[in-house]
């Protein structure tokens, strides 16, 4: 079976996280992504830990868990993009490539002939797309960005943590997470379009109105009500009950997403009542009256332990779980039977772990060909396969310092 991008050839020159993970995806899906480095250091998150990749013989290894999250799939090539050979050599690989994605700042890459203004003079077919953190024009344009600047402005930590305490980022990094997914999707679309027209286009990703869209419902309802939503813990603003519950032992959540729910709950915890109740017979009224919700539900779930609810609730089609350690979380039996983990063969450690793509084909799967690449690890590889130079050439790169010998 052949993956669904199986053919294209992605040319990465991003780094660290957001444009990582969307080349991360389109190597999932089948594509052939070169990853450039720079020579000595490469991707500034192999440096980002704890914790960091043993070697089989158990000393420490080079890889960080931070890159291996990300670079799955690709082939790592060392270039010096400050040399004039270093340019020429990723222009002649653009020229062979269908898609570039970068996340220099704007403007970075003119000087070096790498824009996509020259580009798409020697590959008119070229998806080329660029991330920063505020996009390709205005009064922020030039200024660097990151996950938690996008995470601040855009309202998200206004909305994240508990009403009395203070603005509180995600626990990852989902402003970089989020604008990877965004390029991802764009690149797909542009190349749906290429199909068509023939020609490539520039793509325009930003951190800051990735964030900002992701506020969803939260900023639309800003856009409808003009109220500025506020803090709410653990509890949704708009549904109810939808939060953390505590059980004679231990807490966990329920999340009742309609009317049916709640009275099948009601039913559980041997309280039918609440759900005749004027107060609570609907979804506004349940918001409404949140606390005196709470209180009922609470007086009513203290009497047994974790365990019983989460066990009878699901059972009755009510929404309810614990809340899982990321070590909890990898031992759950649907993330267990659903192969979450993944163990890929590595050149040094033996094995590298990661964690699955969630999309399931049913003709094209994902494809897992590779752990993530030792820094410049198919450089001679991609440029012999890719431009066809030999080793004589090959070995003048790296004495040239051009490239860098793995």
């Amino acid at each position: 079976m052949t993956a669904p991008l199986t053919g294209l050839r992605v040319l990465d020159l991003s780094r660290v996280l957001a444009g990582p993970w969307c080349t991360q995806l389109l190597a999932d899906l089948g594509a052939d992504v070169i990853k450039i480095e720079r020579p000595g250091k490469g991707d500034d998150t192999r440096q980002w830990g704890p914790h960091w990749l043993r070697n089989e013989d158990g000393t420490p290894g080079t890889e960080s868990s931070y890159y291996l999250a990300t670079n799955r799939n690709k082939r790592s090539v060392t270039v010096d993009l400050a040399s004039d050979q270093g340019q020429a050599i990723v222009t002649d690989l653009a020229r062979h490539s269908d898609v570039l994605v970068e996340n220099f700042k704007v403007g970075g890459l003119v000087d070096k002939g790498l824009d996509y203004e020259t580009l798409r003079g020697i590959n008119p077919r070229l998806v080329y797309a660029s991330i920063t953190g505020f996009g390709q024009d205005g009064p922020r344009a030039s200024q660097p960005g990151y996950d938690y600047l996008a995470q601040a402005l855009s309202g998200f930590m206004s909305v994240t943590g508990f009403a009395d305490g203070p603005p509180t980022k995600a626990g990852v990094a989902v402003s970089d997470l989020s604008t990877g997914m965004y390029t991802t999707v764009a690149v797909l679309a542009a190349l749906l379009r290429r199909a068509v027209s023939g020609e490539g286009q520039h793509i325009d990703v930003a951190l800051l109105d990735s964030q900002t869209a992701m506020m969803a419902n939260q900023a639309t309802s800003f856009l409808v009500g003009g109220v500025a939503p506020q803090r709410s813990g653990d509890w949704h603003p708009s549904l109810a009950p939808y939060q953390t519950f505590q059980a004679a032992d231990d807490t966990f959540i329920i999340a009742c997403g309609n009317d049916a729910q709640f009275r099948t709950l009601c039913a559980v915890i041997d309280r039918p009542e609440l759900a005749d109740d004027p107060r609570f017979a609907t979804n506004p009224g349940r918001i409404q009256h949140r606390p005196e919700l709470v209180g009922e539900l609470t007086s009513a779930l203290r009497l047994r332990p974790r365990a019983h609810w989460l066990a009878e609730l699901p059972n009755a089609g009510v929404p309810a779980g614990s809340v899982n350690t990321v070590a909890e979380a990898f031992d759950e039996p649907q993330l267990v039977h659903r192969g979450i983990r993944i163990d890929l063969p590595h050149p040094t450690a033996g094995t590298a772990p990661g964690v699955a793509n969630p999309i399931r084909f049913s003709e094209s799967p994902v494809e897992y060909r590779s752990a993530p690449p030792l820094l410049g690890q198919h450089t001679d590889e991609v440029l012999a396969d890719v431009l066809g130079l030999d080793a004589d050439q090959l070995e003048q790169l790296r004495l040239d310092g051009v490239t860098e010998e793995r």
